[in-house]
């Protein structure tokens, strides 16, 4: 069953936090600080995470099928084998990130919806330029 975690806008959890295989489907999350938090296989299903800080977070094999994550910093991120369809993700940085492996993306999905992908470990295994 989803979570109903809210958090007011801005709200900065326990940087490196470990919320692995954590249930937060549908929380609103949006402008959080989860920078270095480990996320790996969390349920985060139609989370708002709107401008939160993700980045060099493990968020390998997790659930953001139809998240929010337009405008999130994701640079350095490990989203491999991680669920992304219907996930929005206009204006993301996926600088660096590792999206090998990852579901519901493809390479020229993100292409067309990140603002950077520069250093990306691409979905088929590709390096971005």
């Amino acid at each position: 069953m989803p979570c109903s975690v809210s958090l007011p806008p801005g709200s900065r959890l326990n940087a490196e936090a470990d919320l692995s295989e954590a249930d937060l489907g549908e929380a609103d999350l949006s402008e959080s600080d989860l920078s270095e938090s480990d996320l790996s296989e969390a349920d985060l299903s139609e989370a708002d995470l709107g401008e939160a800080d993700l980045s060099e977070a493990d968020l390998g094999e997790a659930d953001l099928s139809g998240v929010n994550l337009s405008g999130v910093d994701l640079s350095g991120v490990d989203l491999s084998g991680a669920n992304l369809s219907g996930a929005n993700l206009s204006g993301t940085n996926l600088s660096d990130a590792n999206l090998q492996d990852t579901l519901g993306v493809t390479n020229e999905d993100l292409e067309k919806q990140a603002l950077s992908l520069e250093g990306a470990i691409m979905p088929d295994g590709s390096a971005h330029d």
